[in-house]
């Protein structure tokens, strides 16, 4: 496997991980998992999958027609010298996230986590899940836009 050095920041991998979705690149987007097989990736309504083999194989095939259009907003993070959370809403689904009663408002919100390792940030933790509702206006008060972990 490839190394690739990111020293920057959380939000350094965090933009280059939509960005490697957004265009669908595969062997990006896998550059910027830890090396740990220690890794989890669930996406909404899927299974647990665990390790690089498992977490691979799924994105093939989310991204097998291209790439998505996935643009991360409302970023709250908490962090410390070693661990980042992020947790973003992805946008808008329009999908029941029951699958009855036909079209209704949901979107997706995302939890990420980076640990920083000796070859910089990754990220061990991709979790989305549909919510209900539209996407929620965040209030400039309601909103930290960062946080320590203690």
């Amino acid at each position: 496997m490839k190394t690739v050095r990111l020293n920057g920041s959380p939000a350094e991998v965090e933009a280059a991980f939509y960005d490697a979705l957004n265009r669908g690149d595969i062997d990006a987007l896998m550059l910027l998992w830890a090396e740990d097989d220690e890794i989890v990736c669930i996406h909404p309504g899927g299974p647990r999958l665990h390790g690089h083999v498992a977490i691979q194989a799924a994105w093939e095939a989310i991204l097998q027609r291209g790439g998505l259009q996935i643009r991360p907003s409302q970023l709250y993070e908490a962090h410390n010298l070693m661990s980042a959370v992020h947790t973003v809403i992805e946008g808008s689904t329009g999908v029941d996230p029951q699958g009855a009663h036909g079209q209704q408002p949901a979107h997706l919100v995302a939890t990420n986590v980076y640990l920083k390792t000796p070859q910089g940030w990754r990220m061990v933790l991709h979790h989305v899940s549909v919510a209900p509702g539209p996407v929620p206006v965040p209030s400039p008060s309601s909103m930290p836009a960062t946080s320590s972990l203690h």
